[in-house]
């Protein structure tokens, strides 16, 4: 059977001299592997089309009984090659990348977490990459279930109102400092009330903040526990990105 859909390339691997295997998230079949044919050297079906977060559409035929798709050809709609790539930009992108991979099941349809991917990929370049990467991981977070309540003590149930919120790295929750365990992490009141406003605005209206890698980078290191405890492993990406932030505060 011919398919055809939207999709946003996540990784690419060889498989032999000529050939690719493609991981893609698309928009109406969730996440898939398939086989590109001749994929290293057909510019005519996929040139220009196989990098890493480029946004494609995509034709494939679903063989019967087989986990691999067989990719017929990619029609190019926006590619990360039409802006400058540097190391920091290339980081933010396999984050997308490995934290879609680890948590999507495949053959899932998710729309949302699609819808998600390709709006962070506006914002995935300078300063702004701060806001692309903390939004796709609080979204991710939510979208997975992983999220807990973002207004409450998960122990005495009481409001976090206008005092500073504590998390750690091996249980779910929130805590008041009352509750907090001794090996809590600080979240403080201004970002847990950002995350409050990122779960309830559209991306776009946040791009004003003054995103850089200090501003909320304590809801980022939430968001990150979060996932890498649910996912029963650390995200090498994610500790690369921890260090790039480390070197840069070291070196201002």
């Amino acid at each position: 059977m011919q398919i055809t859909t939207d999709a946003i390339v996540l990784r690419c691997w060889p498989v032999n001299e000529a050939d690719l295997i493609v991981s893609l998230l698309t928009r109406d079949y969730g996440k898939l592997k398939g086989v590109a044919k001749a994929g290293l050297k057909s510019r005519k079906r996929f040139g220009g089309a196989l990098e890493m977060m480029s946004e494609v559409r995509v034709t494939f035929f679903e063989r019967p009984r087989q986990e691999l798709v067989r990719l017929d050809h990619f029609d190019l709609i926006q590619s990360p090659l039409g802006r400058p790539v540097d190391y920091a930009r290339m980081t933010t992108l396999s984050f997308f990348a490995e934290v879609v991979e680890e948590a999507l099941p495949d053959r899932s349809p998710e729309e949302l977490a699609y819808r998600l991917l390709s709006a962070v990929l506006e914002y995935d370049r300078g300063e702004q990459m701060w806001l692309a990467i903390t939004y796709f991981s609080l979204w991710m977070t939510r979208l997975m279930g992983w999220l807990p309540d973002l207004a409450t003590c998960s122990l005495c149930q009481q409001p976090l109102r206008q005092k500073d919120t504590w998390f750690d790295a091996v249980s779910d929750g929130l805590y008041c400092g009352e509750h907090r365990k001794p090996v809590s992490l600080l979240l403080t009141h201004h970002s847990l009330q950002l995350a409050q406003r990122i779960v309830r605005t559209p991306l776009a209206e946040l791009a004003g903040l003054p995103w850089n890698m200090q501003f909320a980078a304590d809801l980022r290191r939430f968001a990150f526990q979060s996932l890498e405890r649910h996912l029963e492993r650390r995200l090498r990406t994610a500790e690369v990105l921890r260090r790039m932030a480390t070197q840069r505060a070291a070196q201002a």
